[in-house]
């Protein structure tokens, strides 16, 4: 019989509020960690990566962007409230939010962070988030994760 996997902090947050989502699992590697392979993997262009960032003002924030575009820090200094915005270092991740590169998802973090959606996402039915571990995404309305992390859209990417 197989062993049945534990749920993550992120699939309890959602089903906790009654959030509809579809799971979805993909082969990952420690080469290929980016959300780009789960795309190609599960064959769709609406996965969105997950980036922790640091205001000089605010502090820790959240970026949530499909995987084919960069944070424009810039911008997301701007609607965040800050002069300036760095991206948090990956051996701080785990520490900070509770996820692994390769497996942070902006639901369910240790804290509650600012959290920015690019507003690209809005105009979506469904977008694809790490479900907070590697190899295992879900599939969620944008409108719910804005609901469960607290989200703001706007336009953050280059």
């Amino acid at each position: 019989m197989a062993k049945k996997k534990s749920k993550t902090n992120a699939i309890r947050l959602v089903e906790q509020q009654k959030i509809v989502y579809t799971e979805h699992e993909y082969e990952w590697s420690e080469d290929h960690l980016g959300a780009d392979k789960a795309a190609k993997q599960l064959g769709t262009d609406n996965i969105y990566k997950t980036l922790v960032a640091v205001g000089n003002k605010t502090g820790l924030l959240v970026a949530v962007i499909p995987a084919n575009c960069e944070l424009d820090l810039k911008k997301i200094a701007k609607v965040s409230g800050n002069k300036k915005v760095e991206m948090l270092h990956v051996k701080e991740l785990e520490a900070t939010t509770g996820y692994i590169r390769g497996g942070c998802s902006p639901i369910g973090m240790k804290k509650l962070f600012p959290t920015y959606i690019a507003d690209a996402a809005k105009q979506l039915d469904t977008i694809t988030i790490s479900a907070g571990r590697r190899g295992l995404q879900m599939e969620l309305n944008p409108d719910d994760l804005a609901k469960v992390v607290h989200g703001e859209f706007v336009d953050i990417t280059e």
